[in-house]
């Protein structure tokens, strides 16, 4: 059992030094936005047709990229300029670009109270510790700034317990920050692993998924922080997301460049597909089943099926 190979999508060849990170799908209108660095540009893909279409520019060191369907909302982590960018899904329209902290990176979203959260990597001691930015996105306004205790990685929502979860490379931790009272870290969850990197949370069965540097991957109770499960992967890792239908979790392993493939299930990897060398990111369509990884030295993205039935 495995991901199927499909094809591959061509993408603009890099104008800068970096190649691709996060990226999010629009299921409702059949979108995949993937983050550009080395082109400071969100790179729009049609997951209907499987053909690049156009890109959205002016996004300096662009990192991060996040979708809310329900508002037809898409958000951008952009390091180059430490901002964060709001846009409409229709049409790509910019409603805002937003100062934030030092080099953002991770996006999580509070639809309810409309509340965006960006994980500011920081650059210590000369320009800025690592810090959490919480926006009031329809003020388009900075809530709060909120130190972190140390560098930062992928952060995730859970709408039933309100809390935004953070991870932390050094000390590897994950902290936690709850909507309702969003100034101050109410705890934080020690990982028993060298440093946090992916992160997404599984909302059917109350859990967290951490990759982390040291090639682990643990499994998390969300609401005690309790240790279930630890797996060890092909390497160090990156992006991970979920497939609750599938009961499946994608780990995307930039160094020797594999997606290894996890039963939750089970807890069992169950395949190893190779990408690219580099290839540290992915994106999921959860309608199709279908991945995509990223390919940094030929410009593309390969599309993948996961084929369990």
């Amino acid at each position: 059992m495995s991901l199927k190979h499909l094809g591959y999508i061509d993408l603009p060849d890099h104008v800068g030094q970096g190649g691709f990170d996060h990226a999010a799908v629009d299921r409702e209108r059949g979108l995949l936005y993937v983050a550009h660095t080395a082109n400071d540009a969100l790179d729009v893909i049609d997951v209907r047709s499987g053909k690049y279409v156009r890109s959205v520019a002016d996004l300096t060191g662009v990192a991060g990229a996040l979708v809310d369907e329900s508002q037809h909302l898409v958000f951008t982590s952009n390091r180059g300029e430490d901002t964060v960018g709001i846009f409409t899904a229709e049409g790509e329209v910019t409603l805002a670009k937003i100062k934030v902290g030092v080099r953002p990176n991770g996006l999580a979203y509070d639809p309810d109270r409309r509340v965006l959260l960006c994980a500011n990597v920081g650059n210590p001691p000369s320009s800025g510790p690592p810090s959490v930015t919480l926006i009031d996105v329809p003020e388009k306004a900075v809530l709060a700034t909120v130190p972190m205790p140390g560098r930062t990685r992928w952060t995730v929502y859970d709408p039933e317990q309100h809390l935004f979860f953070v991870n932390v490379a050094d000390p590897p931790v994950i902290a936690v920050l709850d909507a309702r009272d969003p100034d101050q870290i109410a705890r934080q969850i020690s990982v028993p692993a060298r440093g946090p990197h992916g992160l997404d949370f599984d909302r059917s069965r109350s859990r967290l998924y951490c990759a982390c540097d040291q090639g682990k991957l643990v499994a998390l109770d969300s609401h005690t922080g309790a240790v279930i499960a630890r797996l060890d992967l092909s390497g160090p890792p990156d992006v991970i997301f979920l497939n609750s239908l599938r009961s499946h979790l994608y780990v995307a392993v930039g160094d020797p460049g594999v997606i290894d493939i996890v039963d939750l299930s089970g807890w069992v990897k169950i395949g190893t597909v190779a990408t690219e060398e580099g290839a540290h990111t992915i994106a999921l369509d959860k309608g199709q089943h279908r991945v995509y990884a990223f390919l940094p030295r030929t410009h593309r993205a390969m599309v993948l099926v996961d084929d369990a039935d």
